[in-house]
């Protein structure tokens, strides 16, 4: 089955755009592992737009717990090249406190809304190489967003990296407009090339109820979909135990 991580990052917008505690970052966790969810995903930003460190170090807390420890996934994601900041320490030193089970190595910066590309594995894993050995030392499985139609996965292996997560918001974009045929398989097969190589793919980003299962069903093996933005947005309608619940069977 493939694994649903809930992105809580947007649970931390609504809560920083009135100040506070409210909503309960914690109680937004908890509720989604009620409900199903095998992992939860943060994505801490140098601006603190949303996720700070402190709600990693609260997540991180809560899943070592004696009741958690070992059932739930803990994923960060976060651009490793990005420098401390204020109270962010980089997203490799939050790792180091943290120890999370995954760590997804994303390209974004702070002019950009929401992540919209994957890295470019031929030029960028030079670069990339010590930092994934350092998140291996720490017990850290590296997985790295990437674009339909990368290159590079043999060479993504032999530096230590795990995983691949493929940058899914061209497929949803062509899924609204009811042209989702036209890159589907484009991403199965990216998807079967770097199974081929030996990475586990997952997916993420815009992935909705209304597109997920259509996607799945076109990358077998799919092993984990981390999903923010839309879950929430359809949490408001439906309830956030029933959402997740939703998603869980989806993926079932």
């Amino acid at each position: 089955m493939t694994l649903l991580s809930v992105n809580l990052n947007k649970i931390a917008v609504l809560r920083n755009s009135r100040g506070g505690s409210e909503p309960d970052l914690i109680q937004a966790a908890q509720t989604c592992i009620e409900a199903g969810a095998g992992g939860i995903t943060l994505h801490p930003r140098p601006d603190q737009r949303h996720v700070r460190p402190g709600d990693v170090r609260a997540i991180a807390a809560l899943l070592r717990s004696p009741a958690l420890q070992g059932r739930i996934e803990f994923n960060i994601e976060g651009n490793p090249f990005a420098a401390p900041r204020g109270e962010y320490p980089g997203l490799i030193e939050l790792a180091r406190e943290v120890r999370p089970a995954q760590v997804t190595l994303v390209p974004d910066g702070d002019g950009q809304i929401t992540s919209d590309h994957g890295f470019d594995l031929m030029q960028d894993l030079p670069k990339l190489a010590p930092l994934v050995e350092v998140l291996r030392s720490l017990g850290c499985r590296v997985s790295l967003f990437v674009d339909a139609g990368a290159q590079g996965f043999e060479q993504a292996i032999a530096i230590g990296v795990r995983r691949v997560e493929l940058y899914t918001g061209p497929y949803a974009e062509a899924f609204a407009h009811g042209h989702a045929h036209d890159v589907l398989e484009h991403f199965a097969d990216t998807a079967r090339r770097a199974q081929q190589a030996g990475l586990a793919v997952n997916a993420g980003h815009d992935l909705s109820q209304a597109n997920l299962g259509t996607l799945k069903a076109a990358i077998p093996g799919l092993a984990e979909v981390s999903i923010g933005h839309a879950l929430i947005g359809e949490a408001l309608y439906q309830g956030l135990t029933t959402t997740v619940r939703n998603y869980v069977q989806l993926l079932r």
